[in-house]
């Protein structure tokens, strides 16, 4: 009796291994979409990119913000007459307010579309939002020329040099 159940479960085991899932709809169409992009590759290949001018750029970009002793000087931008109204010299350039110092996504598990994910809370233990209006600015106190946090709501203009 024991080898008959034992039969007929590796029979049932082997008949499940052997069933497909049906392909969603998305698997079919991202299938599709990689399909053309190899036959677009193919067809046209790539640009000839040789100086790298917008990458090179970039790198300098970020290696200047990341510059401790950055003094910059911080403007409104007042919509209305399409004024800059100078507001104090900071240090670096603003961060978004919305900018997370940790993953705001943390891996939950998988399912049979990938990795699930769900929020996860900053180190504080709130959730910042995907997006908000805000900068935060490291405004230099004029009376004890320190760095102070400022956040600013309107829209702001931030250079390496006065601006007139």
């Amino acid at each position: 009796m024991k080898r008959i159940f034992l039969a007929f479960l590796l029979v049932t085991i082997f008949a499940f291994i052997g069933c497909d899932v049906p392909e969603s709809s998305d698997q079919t169409m991202n299938k599709q979409q990689e399909k053309l992009a190899k036959e677009a590759v193919a067809e046209l290949g790539l640009p000839a990119i040789i100086n790298f001018t917008e990458k090179r750029t970039l790198k300098m970009i970020q290696e200047l913000r990341d510059d401790p002793n950055l003094i910059n000087y911080a403007y409104l931008f007042a919509e209305n007459s399409g004024q800059l109204i100078f507001i104090g010299k900071c240090i670096g350039y603003g961060i978004p307010y919305a900018v997370q110092y940790t993953n705001p996504e943390k891996i939950a598990g998988s399912d049979s579309y990938g990795r699930v994910t769900i929020p996860q809370a900053d180190p504080n233990g709130l959730f910042s939002p995907a997006s908000a209006d805000g900068t935060w600015l490291m405004l230099i106190d004029p009376n004890t020329k320190k760095p102070r946090a400022v956040l600013i709501e309107p829209k702001i203009l931030v250079s390496p040099f006065p601006l007139k």
